[in-house]
């Protein structure tokens, strides 16, 4: 019997001593080391000297708020944040994600999503851009030749289409905002105009999913933006 690859670090920014308790018996008994820090200050700090693999983060700090921390972690680090809070709010949920937040998850939560939450963010830390072909289903995207096949069949996608693909598989797993898509696509003037979002998402699911109407990895994350979903 082979031992198996150690599990991942993971830091917990949360000021509530229950949460924690309950964060680290869930993450320790499926095999992740924990840290944890009660404030800000503290989570940064563990942060820049621990170098975890992914962070847990609450919104509502005693001594700054969740976003400033999530704003100077970013600074100088690209690791996997995931918000944990009480915040349900889309525009919680929008402010969070374009701070540069990977996942967002809503308190109370269960353990089993928690942990599926987590896989796909630590999955995510692999960065696709050191790809050169990307396999979902049965479609694949070359990225050296700028091909997209489904079946072996060659897709003809417009040039909007093969970038709005191209950037939720370099983010897949997250939650891309409506507004960082329309930025990166069609340019900073347009990022008011989600119904060009509606409609070229339409004609990716139609040209890559089995189902259109009932879609496996083009998610829409309902007013906020679109996620390329991956298996667990």
């Amino acid at each position: 019997m082979t031992a198996s690859a150690p599990k991942a670090d993971i830091l917990i920014i949360d000021d509530e001593v229950q949460i924690r308790r309950l964060l680290r018996l869930t993450l320790e008994s499926a095999g992740y080391r924990v840290r944890d820090a009660e404030n800000g200050s503290l989570g940064l700090n563990e942060a820049a000297v621990a170098r975890p693999d992914a962070v847990i983060l609450d919104l509502s700090l005693p001594d700054q708020s969740g976003l400033e921390v999530l704003r100077r972690l970013r600074e100088w680090s690209q690791l996997p944040v995931l918000i944990l809070s009480v915040r349900g709010a889309e525009s919680d949920k929008i402010a969070a994600l374009d701070a540069g937040a990977d996942d967002y998850l809503t308190k109370p939560f269960s353990g089993g999503e928690l942990l599926a939450r987590i896989r796909v963010l630590l999955r995510r830390a692999q960065p696709v851009t050191e790809m050169t072909v990307v396999r979902f289903g049965d479609v694949e995207m070359d990225f050296t030749k700028r091909t997209v096949t489904k079946a072996g069949a060659e897709v003809h996608l417009t040039m909007k289409e093969y970038a709005l693909l191209r950037l939720l598989l370099l983010h897949r797993g997250k939650v891309v905002t409506h507004r960082q898509l329309l930025r990166d696509v069609w340019g900073p003037s347009h990022e008011g105009d989600t119904h060009y979002l509606r409609v070229h998402m339409a004609n990716l699911r139609k040209k890559l999913e089995t189902a259109a109407e009932q879609p496996v990895f083009l998610k829409t994350e309902s007013g906020i933006g679109y996620r390329f979903a991956e298996a667990d």
